[in-house]
C-alpha cells in the first residue's frame, strides 16, 4: 500500500487539492492517504474544508498575527519534520506556488519522500511578478520528482528546465474538478448558505452583475488607485450594471477601495466570501474583472469573460484561447475593454463560448491512475 501525504495551507490550495484528497481516499485498498494543513490561512481554509467535508489528520495551525515570509517558511519546515517522521509517506503532494508549497517541498525532500507537484510548470520568468509565487513554484519544481502539469504550455516550461519527460504528466487543472463539484452543490435546491442568501438580498435583479476581485502585491499603491478609478468610471457610465467587490482584508487594498468606491449606488463593497458563496456569485455574474490566478481558470468553464488586472500571467493559455484578456492596471484600458464587452453583444458571446484550456474535470483521476501504475 502506498502512503500519500497531501499538504496545503491556503484557501486556493485547499480548493484545488480537495478533489485530489477525495480521489485518493476513494481507493483505501491501494492508498493510505492523510492530509496535513499548515493553516497559512486559517478561517478561509476551514470554510473550504467544511464545504468539501475534509478532516485533516495533521493541523499545524501556523497562522500568526503580523506573519512574515521569513518566519512562516522556517515554521513550516520545522513543524513538518515530526509529521513526516510519524507518517513516513512514500509520496508528498503539494500544490502550486504558496509559501506552504515551497517550504513543504523542501521538508519532504529532506525526509526522503518523493515530492509530487500539482499545477507544475507555471512560469512568468519574472521573479518579482508574482512575488513571491514565481520563486516558490520554481524552487518546488527543482526538488519535485513528479510534475503534474495543467497544460502543454506548462509541460514545455518544465522540459526547458531539463525535467525528464517521464516525470511530467499533463492532467488539466484540478480546479475544474473542484468547480464542477461545487457548482452542482451550490445550485442544488437543497443547498442553504447564509452568505448566498445575503448576496441574493444585495443583488438588484434588474441590473447585470460585474464581479471584481483584487489582492496582488504588485498592484498595491498606484495600481489599485488606477483600478479603483477605472471601476468608478465604469459604474458611473453604466447604471444598468452593478459591481460586486468582495474586498481583500489587506490594508493596502482596503484603503484605496473604500476611499474611491464607497458611496456609489451601483457598487457593493462586501467582505471576502467563502468559497461556495464565491462560486455561486461567479455563476451569477456577466463579467469578471480580477487579478486572481484561480479565477482565470474557473470562469471560462462557467462561460464568463475575464479581464485580468495584471501585466503578465503564468496562465498564457487562457490569453491565447481568448477566454481572458490582460488589461494590467491601466485605467483607460480597463474601462475600454469592460465597456466593449458590456456593449458589444457579438464580442461578448464569442468570448463566452470559447473552449476552456484548463481541462475537463478529470485531472485528479489522471493523477491517481498515474501513481497506481508506479507500484
Amino acid at each position: 500500500m502506498l502512503s500519500s501525504l497531501i499538504i496545503f495551507g491556503t484557501r486556493p490550495e485547499a480548493i484545488k487539492m480537495a478533489p485530489l484528497v477525495k480521489a485518493f481516499k476513494s481507493q483505501p485498498e491501494i492508498f493510505n492517504t492523510k492530509v496535513c494543513i499548515t493553516a497559512q490561512h486559517r478561517e478561509m481554509l476551514d470554510q473550504v474544508l467544511d464545504f468539501f467535508e475534509i478532516i485533516p489528520d495533521y493541523d499545524l495551525n501556523l497562522m500568526k498575527p503580523n506573519q512574515n515570509l521569513y518566519s512562516l517558511t522556517a515554521d513550516i519546515i520545522t513543524e513538518l519534520k515530526p509529521v513526516l517522521e510519524d507518517f513516513k509517506p512514500d509520496y508528498v503532494y503539494v500544490h502550486g506556488d504558496t509559501t506552504t508549497t515551497m517550504a513543504a517541498s523542501i521538508a519532504a525532500f529532506y525526509s526522503g519522500a518523493k515530492v509530487c507537484h500539482i499545477e507544475a510548470g507555471l512560469r512568468t520568468f519574472n521573479k518579482f511578478s508574482p512575488f513571491p509565487e514565481e520563486i516558490n513554484r520554481s524552487i518546488t519544481g527543482r526538488v519535485s520528482d513528479l510534475h503534474f502539469a495543467p497544460t502543454e504550455t506548462s509541460r514545455a516550461n518544465l522540459l526547458k528546465e531539463n525535467i525528464h519527460p517521464d516525470q511530467i504528466l499533463v492532467t488539466g487543472n484540478t480546479v475544474i474538478d473542484a468547480l464542477n463539484y461545487s457548482v452542482k452543490k451550490v445550485t442544488s435546491p437543497a443547498f442553504e448558505d447564509k452568505e448566498v442568501n445575503t448576496l441574493k438580498e444585495i443583488i438588484e435583479p434588474d441590473k447585470q452583475l460585474i464581479l471584481v476581485t483584487g489582492h496582488r502585491r504588485e498592484n498595491h499603491g498606484e495600481g489599485f488607485i488606477n483600478i479603483c478609478n477605472a471601476l468608478k468610471e465604469i459604474a458611473k457610465s453604466s447604471l444598468n450594471y452593478q459591481i460586486i467587490y468582495p474586498v481583500h482584508l489587506n490594508p493596502n487594498v482596503q484603503k484605496p477601495v473604500y476611499e474611491l468606491l464607497k458611496g456609489l449606488d451601483n457598487v457593493h463593497l462586501i467582505a471576502p466570501l467563502s468559497y461556495p458563496a464565491f462560486v455561486w456569485l461567479m455563476n451569477e455574474s456577466k463579467l469578471i474583472i480580477t487579478d486572481s490566478g484561480g479565477v482565470q481558470e474557473e470562469a471560462p468553464s462557467l462561460g464568463k469573460p475575464v479581464l485580468v488586472m495584471r501585466n503578465t500571467t503564468e496562465r498564457p493559455e487562457a490569453v491565447k484561447a481568448g477566454t481572458v484578456k490582460l488589461v494590467g492596471t491601466d485605467k483607460n484600458k480597463i474601462i475600454a475593454e469592460a465597456l466593449n464587452l458590456m456593449k458589444n453583444k457579438e464580442q461578448y458571446e464569442k468570448m463566452c463560448k470559447l473552449h476552456n484550456p484548463y481541462g475537463d474535470g478529470k485531472a485528479c483521476e489522471r493523477i491517481v491512475d498515474f501513481i497506481k501504475k508506479l507500484q
